[in-house]
C-alpha cells in the first residue's frame, strides 16, 4: 500500500492562510483593560464634546439627509477603526504613527504625527474654553454670585479645573484606567440626553418654526459631515485602547468597537433628533446657546455638559503624548490608504472596494467641505440671549433676533 502524503495547499491558499493568522492574532500580551473599559473610552471618545454640535449639523444638511449621513459616518467610523488594527498586524504595528511610517515612509510618519498632535492638541484648547464658558454660566445662576464674582472669570475656571481635575486625571500611565472615568462621562451624557428629550416637549412650543425646516436636503450637507466626523472621530485613540486590551485581537477588538459606535450612534441620532426638533432652524453650533440663561434644568445640563468636557480632556492628552487639523483625513483617508497598500487580497475583495469608497468619499469632504467653508463661513451665538427667551423687549441689544424679527423691529 502507498502511504498517504501530507496534503499541501496551493502557495495562493497559503499565503491567504497567513495574512489571516497575522491580522486575527494578538501581536502582544500585557494590557490590563477589559473589554467594558475599552468599550467606555471609546464610546466617551466619540460622543465627549462633539455631541453639542450634532443638532447643528441638523440644520445644515436637512434633517431627513442628516439622520442618515450620521448613520454613514458611524458605519464609516466603526470599519475604519477596523481597518486600522488590521493594517497594524499585516505591518507588526503596535501605533498609528509606526502603521503610517511602515507603509507611506517617512514623509507619511512627519504627516500622521502632526495630525496626531494637532488635533487632540487643539481639541484640548477648545475643551478648556468650553469648560470656562459652560460652568462660569452655571455659576452665575447661585444666588449672590455677580458678575464681579471670581466664579465668573472664565480664566479663574480653566485654572482650577485644570490644577484640581484635567491634570491629575491625565498623569495617569495605563489609558485602561481612564474606563471609569469613561464611565462617569457616559452617565452624564444619558443625563444630558434626558434633558434635552425634556426640553423638546416642554420648551419646543415657545420656539417658533422656520421655514424649510423638514426639508430632505440642503447645500450645506458636505460641512455637516465634517461636523459628524469631528464628533465620531476616535480613530487616533485606536491603537492606545486596541494595546490596553488583555487579549488585543482582532476578534475582540471588532465586538467592542461594533457594540461602542453602535451605542453612540443612538445617542448621537437621538440627541441630534431632539436637539433639532426643538429649536429647528435657530439650532446653534453649541446647542446649549439655544437654551435661556434663566432655564434652571438646562443650567443643570450645562453643569453635566462641562464635566463631561473635563473628563474626556484626558483622552486627548494621552494621544497628545504619543506624539487633526482636520477630522476626515483620520477617519476617512489614513486608515483605507494604509489598508489598501498593506492588503495582499484581490482587488475586488469586499474590504478593498469598501476602503476604495470610504477614500474617495473622504477627499471629496475634505475638498469641498474646505471651499465651502471658506465661501460660505458659519457664524455662531455666543453668550446672546435668544429672541424667544425675551418676553417684552424682543429688540433687546442682548438677544439674538431671527432675520425676519430683526427687520421688523427697526421698522
Amino acid at each position: 500500500m502507498e502511504r498517504d502524503e501530507p496534503e499541501t495547499l496551493p502557495a495562493a491558499a497559503q499565503q491567504v492562510d497567513d495574512q489571516t493568522a497575522l491580522v486575527s492574532k494578538p501581536r502582544k500580551k500585557g494590557g490590563k483593560g477589559d473589554l467594558a473599559s475599552a468599550g467606555f473610552n471609546i464610546i466617551n471618545s466619540i460622543i465627549g464634546s462633539g455631541i453639542i454640535g450634532l443638532p447643528y449639523s441638523m440644520k445644515e444638511a436637512g434633517f431627513p439627509l442628516g439622520v442618515l449621513l450620521l448613520f454613514g459616518v458611524a458605519y464609516i467610523t466603526d470599519y475604519s477603526i477596523i481597518l486600522l488594527i488590521k493594517g497594524g498586524n499585516l505591518s507588526s504595528a503596535n501605533t498609528y504613527q509606526d502603521l503610517v511610517r511602515k507603509t507611506y515612509g517617512l514623509v507619511g510618519y512627519l504627516i500622521l504625527s502632526t495630525l496626531q498632535f494637532l488635533y487632540p492638541f487643539i481639541a484640548m484648547i477648545s475643551y478648556n474654553i468650553i469648560t470656562g464658558d459652560t460652568l462660569t454660566k452655571v455659576f452665575q445662576r447661585i444666588p449672590g454670585v455677580g458678575t464681579d464674582n471670581v466664579l465668573t472669570d472664565r480664566h479663574f475656571i480653566i485654572l482650577l479645573t485644570t490644577i484640581i481635575f484635567t491634570l491629575p486625571i491625565s498623569l495617569y500611565r495605563d489609558i485602561a484606567k481612564l474606563g471609569k472615568v469613561s464611565l462617569i462621562s457616559l452617565i452624564l451624557t444619558i443625563v444630558i440626553l434626558i434633558v434635552v428629550m425634556v426640553r423638546t416637549v416642554t420648551f419646543s412650543p415657545q420656539v417658533p418654526k422656520s421655514e424649510n425646516a423638514w426639508i430632505f436636503a440642503k447645500s450645506n450637507a458636505v460641512q455637516a459631515v465634517g461636523v459628524m466626523s469631528f464628533a465620531f472621530i476616535c480613530n487616533h485613540n485606536s491603537f492606545l485602547i486596541y494595546g490596553s486590551l488583555e487579549e488585543p485581537t482582532l476578534k475582540n477588538w471588532s465586538r467592542v468597537t461594533h457594540v461602542s459606535v453602535s451605542l453612540a450612534v443612538i445617542i448621537s441620532v437621538v440627541f441630534a433628533t431632539c436637539g433639532y426638533m426643538t429649536f429647528t432652524g435657530y439650532t446653534e453650533g453649541d446647542l446649549f446657546e439655544n437654551y435661556c440663561r434663566d432655564d434652571s434644568l438646562a443650567t443643570f445640563g450645562r453643569f453635566c455638559y462641562g464635566v463631561t468636557v473635563i473628563l474626556t480632556f484626558p483622552l486627548e492628552c494621552f494621544v497628545t503624548r504619543e506624539g487633526v487639523l482636520s477630522a476626515t483625513p483620520l477617519v476617512f483617508i489614513i486608515p483605507s490608504a494604509c489598508y489598501l497598500k498593506l492588503s495582499k487580497e484581490r482587488w475586488n475583495h469586499s474590504d478593498n472596494l469598501i476602503s476604495c469608497l470610504i477614500l474617495a468619499v473622504g477627499v471629496l469632504v475634505m475638498t469641498v467641505g474646505f471651499v465651502l467653508t471658506v465661501l460660505h463661513p458659519q457664524e455662531c451665538s455666543h453668550g446672546k440671549e435668544m429672541f424667544y427667551c425675551i418676553s417684552s423687549n424682543i429688540s433687546s441689544h442682548n438677544s439674538t433676533l431671527p432675520p425676519q424679527v430683526e427687520h421688523q423691529s427697526a421698522d
